[in-house]
């Protein structure tokens, strides 16, 4: 797996470029406890809804590439 796609709210599919940095921005302003508190996150023009299937997907390929 080298790049992360994700859908956003409105079923569009967007590539994050640094899942890194996307990474730790969740964990900075869209978590309690490292689990997705369910906040809005804007990237580039796509909102995405922070769930707990949202950060477990971004944390599983940042811990499995």
């Amino acid at each position: 797996m080298t790049t992360l796609i994700i859908i956003d709210n409105s079923g569009m599919e967007y590539e994050v470029k640094d899942p890194q940095r996307f990474f730790d921005h969740l964990i900075d302003y869209h978590s309690n406890n490292n689990v997705g508190d369910h906040s809005t996150h804007e990237e580039n023009g796509y909102y995405f809804t922070v769930t707990e299937e949202l950060f477990t997907k971004v944390e599983n390929f940042i811990k499995n590439r």
